[in-house]
Parts: structure tokens; C-alpha cells; sequence
């Protein structure tokens, strides 16, 4: 496995959430824990997280990240994560709050919003100081030149300078007119801890449910280093990369097989030909 490389390693073992007990995904939601885990452990999953009302995003897919049930139970395995029952979870805690701790929640997350609006708000204005000064320079460059092209003084004298800029408001001014409290923003947290209460750690985790040939060739190749994603659009279980698929195309597909199954010929004939339109096409 790869060495940490400056990410901050989550408080383990971390929650790992189950959509409800009838569902068997597997989701995490939390950025650094996500990035921890492809840095320090290969582990992929697939972004899945978009708004139902601008499809367009479907392009740039954003949390939460689902993993393959073999990347989950792994992590489990391995002591790094344990699954939580998503909706019983959320609900149990929710109604453990009183009205105070309502109350505080709501408080903070108006407080962050003001935070959020206020930051935007400086930035534009930063924006704006710029935008103006460059303005006023280009101003001042053109009626430089157009008065050293002319040479008759009583032309000069008919565009006095103090009205050059009249028309354009200054950075000090422009400043002093955003003086109102911006609106705060509708902040939505990625994580639902805080303000809930982590999940308990169970005495005994749960583990994620995988077909048993599958979860033996993803642990095994992910043991010797390997990264792994769904290979469903290649029709095969795993594409199978050297190192991260940002940085390397994919070498080879995989497939499972019980030990006393009779493997078809044909397929891995197929699975050749797609491999090496894989190795062609990325």
C-alpha cells in the first residue's frame, strides 16, 4: 500500500452507512475520509451525489461516494470502518434532541451561512476594486494619447481633467455602498456529525454482504497493490488499474469463478477482445 502523503487520517474506525437495513449500498460522505482512503488504501468507489433538478450535473457526479460491497466489507475486515444502519441512526439521534439542542444546531448553521455570505461578499468586492482600477487606467492611457496627438491647447482645455472620471465610481466608493449585512446563505453539511452524535462502534461489526469468489479476487488484488472500479460497462466484474486511474489507464479486466467452476472458452475470448479495446481506447 501506498504511504500517507500529508491527509489526515479519520478517527478510526469510521462509520460507513448503510442506506437502510433492506438496501445493501454503502456510502460515506465525508471528503477527507474519502480522499484518505484513495490516497492510503486505493479504495475507488463510484461519486453518485447530484440535484433532480439541473441534470446537466450528471457530467460531475459529487458526494456521497458509493463503494463496492467488496470495499466495504474489506474495510471492515481490516478494521478500518464499520457499517452503520443510515435511517435508524439518524432517527434515534434526531429524536434524542430537546428543543435547546434543536435550537443550537439551527443557530450554528444560520451562523455558518453568515460566514459563507460574507466571505463571497469580500471577494466580490476585491473583484470589483480590481475591475474599477483597471478601468480607470485604460481611461487614463487613452485620453493621455489622444492629448499628445493633438496639438491645438484650446482642445485640451475643452475636456478638463477633474470630468475624465466623473462617471466612474471609485474603489473607496464602491466599498461604502455594500456596507449592509449580506444575506446569509443556506448552508447544507455534508456530514451529519457534528451536530448528531458519531455512530457507536458496534462490539462485533456487521459485514457487508459480497459473493464470495468476487470479494476473494478483490482482496487479492487489491493485497498486491492494484486499484479496482466497477467493469459492468466492459462486461466484467473489475477494471484493474497499476495505480491510480487519474494517473494510469487500465491494464487487464477481471472476472470471478468459483473453484470448481467450469469456465467457457468462449469467455475468455471475449474478455481478450475487450481488453484490448480497453488498452486502445483507455
Amino acid at each position: 500500500m501506498p504511504a500517507s502523503n500529508g491527509h489526515t487520517a479519520p478517527d478510526l474506525p469510521f462509520p460507513v452507512f448503510q442506506a437502510s437495513s433492506k438496501v445493501e449500498r454503502y456510502l460515506l460522505y465525508d471528503i477527507n475520509t474519502i480522499t484518505w482512503l484513495r490516497k492510503n488504501h486505493n479504495i475507488l468507489g463510484v461519486l453518485i451525489g447530484t440535484l433532480p433538478q439541473i441534470p446537466q450535473q450528471n457530467v460531475f457526479l459529487g458526494l456521497p461516494l458509493e463503494l463496492q460491497p467488496e470495499e466495504a466489507r474489506l474495510l471492515v475486515e481490516k478494521g478500518l470502518a464499520y457499517t452503520v444502519n443510515d435511517l435508524d441512526w439518524h432517527t434515534k439521534d434526531l429524536a434524542s434532541k430537546n428543543t435547546t439542542q434543536v435550537e443550537s444546531i439551527r443557530a450554528d448553521l444560520h451562523r455558518d451561512g453568515i460566514e459563507v455570505a460574507r466571505e463571497l461578499q469580500k471577494s466580490k468586492q476585491k473583484q470589483t476594486r480590481e475591475a474599477l482600477k483597471r478601468l480607470r487606467i485604460n481611461s487614463f492611457s487613452t485620453v493621455s494619447s489622444h492629448s499628445a496627438a493633438s496639438p491645438d491647447p484650446q482642445a485640451q482645455d475643452d475636456t478638463p481633467e477633474e470630468t475624465l472620471f466623473a462617471d466612474l465610481p471609485t474603489p473607496e466608493s464602491t466599498q461604502a455602498q455594500s456596507v449592509l449585512e449580506p444575506k446569509p446563505w443556506t448552508v447544507t453539511p455534508t456530514i451529519s456529525y457534528p451536530p448528531l452524535s458519531a455512530p457507536p462502534v458496534p462490539s462485533s461489526p456487521a459485514l457487508p454482504k459480497s459473493t464470495p469468489s468476487s470479494y476473494a479476487l478483490f482482496a487479492h488484488l487489491h493485497d498486491k497493490g492494484y486499484f479496482m472500479s466497477p467493469g459492468i460497462r466492459f462486461g466484467c466484474q473489475f477494471s484493474v488499474y497499476p495505480g491510480d486511474p487519474l494517473r494510469f489507464h487500465s491494464h487487464f479486466l477481471a472476472m470471478s469463478a468459483e473453484w470448481d467452476e467450469e469456465i467457457d472458452l468462449l469467455d475468455l475470448v471475449g474478455g481478450e477482445g475487450w481488453g484490448r479495446g480497453l488498452r486502445r481506447g483507455g
